[in-house]
């Protein structure tokens, strides 16, 4: 099973490779991209049939010991969003194929290699036990999402991708100045070691790196007052790159936050964490209702949704970091069929802004329906996949006594319902638009070629199983609970961990 752990990653950057040097041939160049993403998701699909049944799979790269080397650790909470991420990068991927011949399509060129070389920096992000190899994975994601946010050389992909990097740039510089502090303070940069080491710190150490490691991991996941990068850097990219950096990429974030606050056990950051979580939400939530294009909507509920993740870590009980845990497997799927739909929306409409389109439920109720079913879960409403991940973050809350922040979500999450319901009633629910003079029958006629033929359908078909994806969270609700809550109590009691890595 240690080789299924390194595979994961070496497996995609091989792929890249491959895919780069078959770039001529769409056909072969396409099948190494889904070939090799569809092995990694069956990897990591046996990899958590393995932590699950029998405990953590720990590997020492060249054997050397955790306080020298690199080690990877599979426990649950990796291999259970690992297994959920890498699902969705695969499906995202098939989208992106079929869509590559329209405006709004993604170079395949460069897209499906640098998204493999993408996919094996997250697996690196989730499977790394020591604090440096997780900066290195960092930049392989930042380097990505760079060029895959600016590759088709538009102005405006230009002018936000110098936001997304600078602001990125800052944090990786933070973050290389927080691994020095740390191995200067304890001497290592080993996760397991510094789960023994940094709580033998005195009180004023501890809270520094506590909270220099939130600012570097709060900016990655785009908390407040760290978002500004991503309304702005979002909505310009392709469609299918959006939906990859807005399922995934804050997520590896929060994930972060998650894993080095709980194995440090900093829990005087609580009130913090729980501070920022609230404004998270209400902020994002309020630029959500101020923005009239569906791409900016949804970036800036990407915002306000990790204040829900973050509300989970600051409560740093049990129940706690297993809401969080669970609304990380249901946000991760939802938050990417949303943006998959914003591409057919935008594919069949040509445009995503909300004065420009209307009775799309007439037109394409199979949209509006692939539309209406996530957006349901995104606001929280039964029987969805948000409705449970949200219950179970406000029932930790009241156990802890914590009804501010209870409060916040509960409002945050009728807003959320508000602004899917602006959604509704001006694309789905609205009058058609006028006649154009390039369109004498109402919709642009880029429609015509966008609507028609196999390609439509097989981006329909890939939504819809996505869409399924968010439904089966819900529906698996029982078995997801139970990982995320055995998950959940060995991040926040270490002991498990540390003698796994240790022994």
């Amino acid at each position: 099973m240690s080789n299924v752990v390194a595979l994961l990653i070496v497996v995609p950057i091989i792929a890249a490779a491959g895919g780069l040097l078959a770039r001529s041939r769409a056909l072969l160049s396409d099948a190494i991209t889904l070939g090799s993403l569809a092995a990694s998701a069956i990897g990591s699909i046996w990899l958590l049939a393995e932590v699950r049944a029998n405990g953590s799979v720990v590997v020492r790269i060249g054997g050397w010991d955790p306080e020298l080397g690199i080690v990877l650790v599979a426990d649950l909470f990796a291999s259970l969003i690992l297994m959920v991420a890498l699902a969705t990068i695969l499906v995202v991927e098939i989208f992106a194929i079929a869509q590559r011949r329209t405006v709004w399509g993604a170079d395949p060129e460069v897209a499906g290699p640098i998204l493999l070389v993408l996919s094996s920096g997250v697996s690196l992000a989730f499977l790394t036990g020591d604090l440096f190899t997780l900066f290195v994975a960092f930049e392989m994601i930042l380097v990505c999402s760079y060029v895959l946010l600016t590759h088709q050389g538009h102005r405006g992909q230009i002018n936000a991708g110098m936001t997304y990097v600078v602001m990125n740039l800052m944090a990786s510089t933070l973050f290389l100045l927080g691994v020095a502090f740390v191995y200067a303070a304890t001497g290592t940069v080993n996760m397991a070691l510094l789960a023994e080491r940094i709580p033998e710190l005195d009180s004023g150490t501890r809270l520094g790196i506590g909270l220099w490691f939130l600012v570097v991991f709060g900016t990655k996941a785009a908390a407040f007052p760290l978002f500004s990068w991503l309304p702005d850097s979002y909505p310009t990219a392709p469609t299918t790159i959006t939906a990859v950096f807005a399922g995934l990429l804050t997520k590896i974030g929060v994930y972060a936050i998650v894993r080095f606050n709980t194995l440090t056990g900093m829990e005087e950051l609580g009130p913090v964490i729980l501070v920022v979580a609230g404004a998270t939400m209400l902020i994002g939530v309020s630029g959500a209702l101020a923005q009239d294009d569906i791409k900016r909507i949804l970036s800036f509920h990407t915002v306000s949704q990790i204040g829900y993740m973050l509300m989970g870590v600051g409560l740093f009980t049990v129940a706690g970091v297993a809401g969080t845990v669970i609304f990380l497997v249901h946000q991760i799927p939802v938050k990417t069929v949303l943006f998959l739909v914003g591409g057919l929306i935008e594919d069949a409409e040509d445009t995503s802004a909300l004065d420009e389109i209307g009775g799309l439920a007439r037109r394409r109720p199979i949209i509006a329906l692939l539309f209406a079913l996530p957006a349901l879960s995104l606001a929280g409403l039964p029987p969805f996949s948000g409705f449970v991940a949200k219950l179970a973050l406000v029932d930790a809350g009241v156990a802890a006594s914590s009804i501010p922040i209870v409060v916040v979500s509960l409002l945050a999450s009728i807003l959320t319902l508000l602004s899917m319901t602006k959604i509704w009633l001006n694309v789905f629910w609205g009058d058609e638009p006028e006649p154009t003079p390039d369109s004498p029958d109402g919709p642009p006629a880029q429609d015509a070629y966008a609507g028609a033929g196999r390609r439509r359908y097989v981006m329909e078909a890939t939504t819809g199983i996505a869409v399924a994806g968010t439904l089966a969270v819900a529906l698996f609700a029982g078995p997801l609970w139970d990982m995320s809550d055995r998950a959940a109590d060995d991040l926040v009691n270490p002991d498990r961990y540390i003698s796994e890595v240790l022994s």
